[in-house]
């Protein structure tokens, strides 16, 4: 329920806190609630990626992107990720979920989130994600770079992150 209402306040925060571009920064505020605790009384890891999930929706609805992917019938999903636990957030701390679209490969949108308590960064992430039509199939990535006005030369795509996305896919096979 906990998760609802956050969903719910970050879908309504998101027009206060006004638009934004693709390419921008999101900053999404938030505060350690109990629910959020484990046995040691910290942020539960799995805690800091259903939050990264309000922080990716609070950018595309600043930025528009959420309403051009359902008017076709698209909806991202979140095919891997890796995340870097740096400091621990406790109780009633706030802090801010910094999130942007990193770039682009020949399949794959990468994201990186922060977790922020001023410059103190206390958790990041690396998100990859494709989007899915709800008629079925995937959407390339070039169709996808064509809605939203192509992607700017600045957004390569790290190395590693790079090496991460190709190790990732041959761990699961069996050859």
């Amino acid at each position: 329920m906990n998760l609802y209402l956050r969903l719910l306040s970050t879908y309504l925060a998101a027009r206060r806190r006004g638009p934004l571009g693709i390419w921008d920064t999101a900053k999404t505020p938030f505060r350690v609630l109990p629910t959020d605790l484990d046995v040691l009384r910290h942020m539960n890891n799995g805690r800091y990626l259903s939050l990264l999930d309000l922080g990716r929706m609070d950018h595309m609805l600043r930025s528009g992107f959420w309403r051009l992917i359902t008017a076709r019938g698209w909806y991202p999903v979140v095919a891997g990720q890796t995340v870097t636990y740096r400091k621990s957030l406790e109780l009633w701390q706030r802090f801010e979920i910094h999130s942007r679209v990193l770039g682009v490969d020949d399949r794959w949108v990468y994201l990186e989130q922060t977790f922020r308590r001023g410059e103190t960064v206390h958790a990041e992430a690396i998100v990859r994600a494709r989007f899915l039509r709800r008629s079925g199939g995937s959407v390339p990535v070039e169709e996808l770079a064509e809605v939203i006005g192509g992607v700017p030369d600045d957004r390569v795509v790290p190395e590693w992150i790079t090496e991460w996305t190709t190790r990732s896919a041959a761990w699961g096979r069996k050859d």
